[in-house]
Order: C-alpha cells, then structure tokens, then sequence
C-alpha cells in the first residue's frame, strides 16, 4: 500500500477490514475493562461481552465493527463484504444485545468505558442506521442494535449535567472526542433534544478557550491530540459563523504554524509496547483533525493549506504501522481510516 495515499480506496479498504476481520473475533490476549463484586464475577470476556469480546478490549472491539460497517457502506463489492455480513449477521442478535445491555445494567458498570467507549457504540450505531435497506433487505443490524444505542445514550444524557470539568487528556478519558462521535448519532437519530445536550455542553467546557499552547503534546502514551480532537469537537457541534471565531481565539497562530508541536509528527520507538504504540494513533488522529479543520476553513484561507501539509506529514508517519504488532494492529486501522475520510463533507 502506498505509504501516502489522500483518500480511501476500495484497495485500502479491503485491506483494513482484512486486519479488523483478523482480530474482532480473536478473544486472547484481552484487557477487561470489569469490576468483580464477587467470585461470580470471574468470567471469560465472551462471557462478558458475547458481542464485543475480542480486539484485545471491548472499546477497540467496538470500533473496529464501526470499521467493518464503515467499509461495507461505502464499498460495498468489497471481497470482505460477504464475510463482514456474515459476522454481523451471527453477533448482532436480540440475545447478545440483550446480554450486552445486561452488563451495563450492574452497578460496578457506572462508569465502564466512558466516554470513549460510549462515543464509539454511538458511532457504530449511526454508522449501521445509514446502511441502505434496498441492498441489504435481510439485514436489520441496526434495529438489533438499538437498545444498546439507546443505553449509552442515556448515559451521556445522565452524565454530562453531572460533568462539571472537561477531561483534556490525549487518551480514553478525553471529553471532546466523547462529544463529537456522539454528535454523529444525535444526528443519525434525529435527537435533537440530544444534539442542544452535546452543544451546550461543548460550549460550557470549551467555549471561552483561548490561546491554546498545546505545550503538554505530546504525551508519553497519547494518541490523541488535546488541543486538535477540542478544535474538531467544536467544529462538529457549531454552525461555521461560529466555530470560525471560536477557532481563531482557540489557535490563532496557526499560520505560524505555531504551536509548533501540533505540526511535529510524534516518534515511536517501541511498537510492542502498548502505550508507546498510542502514538502512531496519535500521528493518525492529528492527520483527522487537522483535515477536517481544513475543510472547514474557507478555500483562500492560507491555513486551510498548512493544515493539509500537517495532515499529510501525519499519514505519512502512521499509516505504514497500522499492522505488524498487535499492540496496535488491535485498533490503528480505524484512525487511519477516519483520517483518510475527513475532509470528505464538513458535517461528519
């Protein structure tokens, strides 16, 4: 593959849901995300999570079915297609939705996976709404899945009025990321009591941000940006006559290419360890945010092509390790494909 391709091809398609297809189904080794209350408790992850058991943990597992639907949306002639159909077929059952939901249910469960993990559910879920009927008339996977959906939703509702602070960190825990997938659902579901939620929100947290110095990136086990995954926050939840005001006060030195860091590819010098393996996310998802951005800024605007050269220079770096060690090969497909669509259509 080449190492700097600009968009996604039905080549590189097939090849990241090879590697997902590799891995969603593969339960060992595994890193539970579970609290014991009693001995009852000590299961096995597909006893745990009879969907999303494999991928070496649950949220990693969700987001590569959000890849295999991502695929089988857009390219579906795919030589994967048949056998992406043919899992989702088998997993998304009333039963082990069922038995997902039920999980959620147990009080040690308040907090599992939030926010990372409920945005990519979303994500998935509004992913599966948008696939057509008239080609896949057997398939219902989204109405399968809904009372999942609904269950992460509501914790969203539940949570962000009890959130007082924002979560800036560059890994799972950071807000941001939480509210912009999120949006994609609100708007696949035509909540729009759920889309006010996000916004207001957005703007509670980060609304008067200003100046951001980004002088904390990168950080050892990083793989997203703090500064960069806010900006795209903020651009998915307001109109442009808002967010390009809101983004001149957030980086205005970007012209500058200041600051300097959010144009600087991170080094990896270990792919085996898992954390330092975060950091060719890190190049990856700096690669979305920056296209994004980019797509945002009107076409003569000379920001618009600093952010495509940062973008650039950000693929460059991590698509040629997204497979080789599982450390990451376990989830990196996914930011590389996000990275390869961004840009696409502004609202997305």
């Amino acid at each position: 593959m080449p190492t700097e391709p600009r968009e996604l091809t039905a080549e590189i398609a097939e090849r990241f849901a090879r590697i997902a297809l590799g891995h969603v189904g593969r339960e060992y080794p595994n890193k539970p995300d579970h609290v014991l209350a009693g001995p009852q408790d000590a299961r096995t992850p597909r006893e745990l999570h009879p969907i999303f058991y494999g991928s070496y943990d649950w949220h990693s597992c969700v987001h590569s079915y959000w890849l295999l639907a991502r695929v089988l949306r857009r390219f579906p002639e795919t030589a994967a297609a048949s056998e992406i159909t043919a899992l989702f077929d088998a997993q998304f059952t009333a039963d082990k939705v069922a038995a997902e939901c039920d999980y959620l249910a147990t009080p040690t469960a308040r907090g599992f996976k939030r926010p990372y993990g409920w945005a990519w559910l979303l994500k998935l879920a509004a992913e599966l709404s948008g696939l057509p009927r008239q080609d896949l008339p057997l398939q219902d996977w989204s109405v399968r899945l809904a009372p999942l959906a609904e269950a992460f939703a509501q914790r969203f509702r539940d949570f962000l009025p009890l959130a007082t602070y924002p979560v800036r960190v560059g890994t799972h825990f950071n807000t941001a990321f939480g509210l912009r997938m999120a949006a994609d659902y609100a708007e696949a579901t035509q909540d729009a009591a759920l889309t006010t939620l996000l916004r207001e929100t957005g703007l509670r947290w980060y609304g008067e941000d200003a100046d951001c110095p980004a002088w904390g990136e990168p950080s050892g086990d990083d793989f997203q940006s703090s500064a960069l995954i806010e900006a795209e926050c903020m651009r998915r939840l307001l109109a442009p006559e808002a967010f390009l005001p809101w983004l001149a006060r957030f980086l205005p030195r970007i012209e500058n290419r200041q600051p300097r860091t959010l144009f600087e590819p991170a080094s990896v010098s270990d792919r085996s360890d898992g954390k330092i393996a975060h950091l060719d996310g890190l190049n990856l998802s700096r690669a979305w945010c920056w296209r994004a951005l980019a797509a945002s800024l009107p076409a003569d605007d000379p920001r618009r092509e600093m952010a495509l050269e940062a973008a650039q220079r950000h693929l460059a770096a991590g698509l040629p390790h997204i497979a080789g060690d599982y450390m990451g090969e376990h989830w990196l497909a996914t930011f590389a494909l996000l990275a390869l669509e961004a840009g696409d259509a502004p609202a997305g």
